[in-house]
C-alpha cells in the first residue's frame, strides 16, 4: 500500500510529508488499522542496560522528535521508540527549507537543528503513553547555550525526562547545531558524561536506575572514535549508539551541495564500520545500538554481526514505508 502513496507524499516537501504521515499514522492507530495492516511477528526479546526489550528493533530519534506517535510506531511492531532530540526550552530550528531528499541514492540530508516543543511538553507526553515497549528519550542543548555551558543543558533534560523515560541518548554528534561535535572529544566529552553520570546517580537514590547511553557519529574516525568509546566506558555510561548522520560527500561526487547530516544508504558502510571499531575496543559485553542505513532485514543482520545488540531504523521508512519493521522481523526474529 505505501508503494501506492509514496509518490504522493514525494511530490510534497519532505518536512510536509514527513508531517503529514505522522498525522496519518496517530489516525491510524486511534482506528485500530495499525495492527491489522501491519502484524509485526512475533519476535524473541532481549534484556539489556537492566531494560526487557520485546525485540531488538528500534526507531531511532529524529523520527518522532516530540513523542507525539509513541504509541503508533510502538503497535508496528517495533521493541522500542527513541524520541528526540529535546531540548530544555522549545525552539524552532534552523531556517527552512532544511529536509532534503536525494530519491536515487535513497538519503536524506537533514539540516533541521533540534526543533521541538520542548522537555516540559515531551515529559507529558511520555507520562501518557500506552505502549508498553522500551521508550527512550534523545537529549540535547538550545542552539542559543554557548559550548561552554551546555552540560546545563544536558542535565536540565536529564532531571526533566528521568521519571518518564526508559533510557536517556546524549545526543553530541548533530552536525546542525553550531559547536555541539566539539562534545565528542577529550575533556569536554569526560566533563559532560561525568555531570550526567552523577545527576543520574543521584536521581536514581529513589530506586529507579535509568540507562544512559551516547550518541558518536563515524566522522569522528578511528581512533577518536575507539577514544570516545573508552571514556564513555570509563565514566560509567550503559551504552553506545553509532553512527549519527554524515558531513562527508565522498559517494556523491559532487552530485549535492546541501549541507547538514546525511543518512540512509550511503551511511549503511560507515555506520558499519563504526559499529565494529566501537565493538572492538569496548569488548563484547558493552551494549551497542547499531543505526545507519538499514533498509531491509538483510541490512539489519550485518549491522547484528558487525556488533550491534540493538538496531533502529528512520531514513528506511521514508522510502520503505511502515511494513519494513515487519519485513526485517518476519526474516530473522532475533534481528
Amino acid at each position: 500500500m505505501y508503494q501506492l502513496i509514496r509518490p504522493l507524499l514525494f511530490a510534497l516537501p519532505p518536512e510536509t510529508a514527513h508531517s503529514i504521515a505522522l498525522s496519518v499514522l496517530r489516525v491510524a492507530h486511534r482506528l485500530g488499522l495499525l495492527s491489522i495492516l501491519h502484524r509485526a511477528p512475533k519476535s524473541e526479546s532481549v534484556s539489556l542496560m537492566g531494560l526487557h526489550f520485546p525485540n531488538r528493533l528500534g526507531v531511532a530519534a529524529g523520527l518522532d522528535k516530540n513523542g507525539t506517535v509513541i504509541d503508533a510506531l510502538g503497535a508496528l511492531g517495533f521493541g522500542f521508540v527513541e524520541v528526540g532530540t529535546v531540548t530544555p526550552v522549545p525552539q524552532a530550528g534552523n531556517a527552512r527549507p532544511r529536509l532534503f531528499r536525494l530519491i536515487e541514492d535513497e538519503a536524506l540530508i537533514n539540516r533541521m537543528g533540534f526543533p521541538n516543543d520542548g522537555i516540559a511538553a515531551i515529559a507529558t507526553r511520555l507520562r501518557a503513553r500506552q505502549y508498553r515497549g522500551i521508550c527512550g528519550v534523545n537529549i540535547g542543548k538550545n542552539a542559543t547555550t554557548p559550548i561552554d555551558r551546555a552540560v546545563d543543558d544536558y542535565v536540565a533534560c536529564l532531571r526533566g525526562v528521568y521519571s518518564f523515560a526508559d533510557y536517556v541518548a546524549v545526543n553530541i554528534s548533530s552536525p546542525n547545531t553550531a559547536d555541539l561535535r566539539r562534545l565528542q572529544q577529550g575533556e569536554h566529552l569526560r566533563a559532560l558524561l561525568s555531570q550526567l553520570v552523577l545527576t543520574r546517580d543521584e536521581l536514581g537514590h529513589a530506586g529507579r536506575r535509568v540507562p544512559l547511553l551516547v550518541k558518536l557519529t563515524c566522522d569522528l574516525g578511528e581512533d577518536n572514535l575507539i577514544e570516545a568509546a573508552k571514556v564513555a566506558v570509563e565514566c560509567g555510561i550503559d551504552g553506545l549508539i553509532a553512527s549519527n548522520t554524515t558531513i562527508a560527500r565522498d559517494h556523491f561526487d559532487g552530485r549535492t551541495t546541501q549541507e547538514g547530516g546525511l543518512s540512509g544508504a550511503p551511511l549503511r558502510a560507515p555506520a558499519l564500520r563504526s559499529v565494529a571499531c566501537i565493538r572492538s575496543a569496548v569488548g563484547s559485553q558493552f551494549p551497542i545500538i547499531g543505526v545507519g542505513g538499514i533498509a531491509s532485514a538483510f541490512d539489519a543482520i550485518a549491522m547484528r554481526k558487525a556488533g550491534a545488540d540493538l538496531v533502529q531504523i528512520y531514513t528506511g521508512l521514508v522510502y520503505r514505508g511502515p511494513c519494513l519493521a515487519a519485513d526485517i522481523l518476519k526474516v530473522n526474529s532475533n534481528v
